[in-house]
């Protein structure tokens, strides 16, 4: 083993204390800060999951919570959030930006709010609850109280992240593969033709025989930190995040087990988990929905976390540059207003058969209103966080990583949930239950990759 002498620890020591005061220097008078926040959004008991057509909320296997940051000092402040919900849709999506936006100071564009898209959980539209209203034999979409509360809540934690912001000064990226849980749902022949379809759970042996399909198999985490300290920690994997549901007890699932992991091991980050383009991407070929299943795949997320981690390596903070682009496609052509409004109206119908076609319904009419989406994209030096709506397949994440190959692309799809699916242009007339769910017509396609292009366009 190699002496060290006493002079040469005595200067390493100070090389590492200058080292030290200047990091501390930078921070103190750093241009930039960041302040996070977490709060409940758990459903009380008796709340609707989902929407309404599944048991609703009878018990808690995990609390549901809001997770993400505020950034000051980039213009106006910038706010992202993530949220243990199924979705936030419409006019839902647009009071909880605005909530947070007007708590803070900014506009409601500077606001990303993205689901997770877990379904022991609320599924929230306030346009379709006034639809359904109408009818009180049919269960409600969502508490309008509660909501408000959650909103009440999100007011006060994003304050408080302004008050107690710290200096932002680098930044670190990592990312690793995530082993058996992603599959694709969509199990196309070498004709175009749909033979197969797997959800998130399947016994069927078909599911797990059949290959992955077309992923994107990496997690990829993105660090802001203060000096040293890491602040945040920002996890972005495209899957829908289910393991089983529908027993009415309320969960953040496989992928919240795996980011609540990792919070209890490090308290003083805020971890973050974003969902990215999983409309046609589920855990179909590894879960047959048991319940020792949800474990397993939450310890796989967690792995792949950690290791995303493991080779951070800190970069200054030289600029940040936030991005908007408001889209609204079209409904599709086959929907008619009278028709879903008679649907919804019919008494013999099965609830998901009614409370359903009250989402489309307010699909039609928030075209109708000419309120836009709001697709953003927040740019940290070389990398780039962005946010794109409802359940994206996920080629638009492939898409824009392709878009923008000298940058470090992390996607957080689920954001305004009111087109619901958005399938690819080739995937219409191949039908499946994706296609049959889709809000908008195929030129859809274009205008969200034509807004990617434009999100990333970046110097």
């Amino acid at each position: 083993m190699r002496r060290t002498t006493r002079r040469k620890w005595i200067q390493g020591m100070a090389a590492g204390f200058g080292y030290g005061l200047c990091r501390t220097s930078r921070a103190q008078n750093a241009r930039y800060r960041l302040g996070t926040f977490a709060f409940d959004v758990s459903p009380p008991l008796g709340h609707s999951l989902c929407g309404g057509w599944i048991k609703p909320a009878q018990a808690y296997d995990d609390r549901l919570e809001a997770i993400g940051f505020v950034l000051l000092g980039a213009g106006e402040p910038i706010v992202v959030c993530a949220v243990d919900w199924t979705g936030i849709c419409n006019s839902a999506h647009v009071a909880w930006r605005k909530a947070m936006a007007d708590a803070v100071g900014t506009a409601p564009e500077r606001v990303a709010v993205q689901s997770v898209h877990q379904h022991n959980a609320p599924f929230a539209c306030l346009d379709a609850q006034q639809i359904v209203a109408q009818y009180p034999e049919l269960p409600s979409i969502v508490d309008v109280e509660f909501f408000e509360q959650c909103l009440q809540r999100a007011r006060n934690a994003v304050q408080e992240a302004v008050q107690t912001a710290r200096p932002l000064t680098h930044l670190a990226v990592g990312q690793a593969v995530v082993e058996k849980v992603a599959s694709n749902r969509r199990i196309v022949d070498g004709q175009g033709k749909l033979v197969f379809w797997r959800g998130s759970s399947s016994k069927d042996p078909r599911a797990a025989e059949y290959p992955e399909g077309l992923i994107d198999p990496q997690l990829r985490t993105v660090a802001f930190f203060s000096g040293d300290e890491k602040l945040v920690a920002c996890h972005y994997y495209a899957t829908h995040p289910m393991s089983y549901y529908g027993d009415g007890r309320v969960s953040s699932d496989f992928v919240g087990l795996a980011r609540k992991r990792r919070q209890q091991e490090e308290p003083h980050c805020r971890h973050v988990y974003f969902t990215g383009c999983a409309g046609n991407v589920a855990a179909g070929k590894y879960n047959d929905g048991s319940p020792p299943l949800r474990q397993q795949l939450a310890d796989r997320v967690y792995d792949a976390m950690r290791r995303s981690e493991d080779d951070l390596r800190l970069q200054p903070i030289d600029k940040i540059h936030w991005m908007q682009e408001p889209v609204l496609p079209p409904p599709r052509s086959v929907f008619n207003a009278e028709q879903l409004r008679e649907q919804i109206a019919q008494p013999d119908q099965p609830i998901v058969a009614r409370n359903r076609p009250s989402y489309t319904l307010a699909w039609l009419e928030r075209v109708q209103r000419h309120v836009p989406i709001v697709l953003s994209a927040l740019h940290v030096n070389s990398v780039s966080l962005l946010h794109l709506p409802a359940e994206c397949f996920v080629e638009y994440q492939l898409f824009a990583h392709q878009a923008a190959p000298d940058r470090f692309v992390a996607v957080a799809a689920y954001g305004d949930g009111g087109p619901w699916y958005i399938p690819t242009e080739e995937a219409y007339p191949q039908g499946g239950y994706e296609v049959s769910v889709a809000f908008c017509d195929p030129p859809v396609d274009r205008m969200l990759r034509t807004a990617i292009r434009h999100l990333l366009a970046v110097s």
